[in-house]
């Protein structure tokens, strides 16, 4: 069984998500949402346009777009945005994402870039120490995240959490953050 890097951002958002998606098969719908549909957007036309434009300011010397990878070793799967290869002979995920950038890196978008750097090390054989995310909404502002062991560890934590709650279908606690549940797509059947 593989989940998705997508699953993991969905559990830390609210476990229950998993649940309800993957243990009672109830889709999100979250087609309704602007932000999911603009985002999605983004991502289509980031495969059309400008395709060979190489972020020199990063030290890439070159890249790969929209690269869908597995890992059985993991039980992941994912595509990542662009695979930036950099001239220290280390590659990088980047990830772009329809939003603001507040400052902080969330912890989801941390995950989210160490699990794409796993599948990178494991597909490209190559070491994986930084990620980037592009905050489209503040112009394009490009923040870096280094990784350290910790969160490499943290998210392979987080997917075997996953993996348990669907596999016995475990009924997670909810978000502790309940402003997440007013415009959640499960609050008429969540507890």
């Amino acid at each position: 069984m593989f989940i998705t890097v997508s699953d993991v951002i969905e559990y830390l958002f609210c476990p229950r998500f998993i649940f309800f998606m993957h243990c009672l098969n109830i889709p999100q719908r979250e087609e309704r949402y602007y932000k999911v549909l603009r985002g999605r957007e983004l991502h289509e036309s980031r495969e059309k346009v400008n395709t060979s434009y190489v972020r020199k300011r990063l030290k890439c010397v070159r890249k790969e777009v929209s690269v869908y990878l597995t890992s059985r070793r993991y039980r992941i799967k994912g595509e990542v945005d662009e695979v930036l290869f950099l001239d220290d002979g280390t590659a990088a995920p980047m990830d772009y994402k329809y939003a603001e950038y507040s400052g902080v890196v969330h912890r989801t978008h941390r995950y989210q870039l160490a699990l794409y750097g796993l599948l990178i090390m494991e597909h490209f054989e190559v070491p994986v120490n930084r990620g980037y995310i592009c905050y489209t909404r503040s112009n394009h502002h490009v923040e870096e995240v280094i990784f350290r062991q910790k969160d490499y560890d943290a998210a392979i934590d987080t997917v075997n959490e996953i993996l348990r709650t669907v596999q016995y279908g475990y009924y997670p606690e909810g978000t502790k953050q309940k402003a997440r549940c007013v415009d959640c797509t499960y609050r008429n059947i969540c507890d």
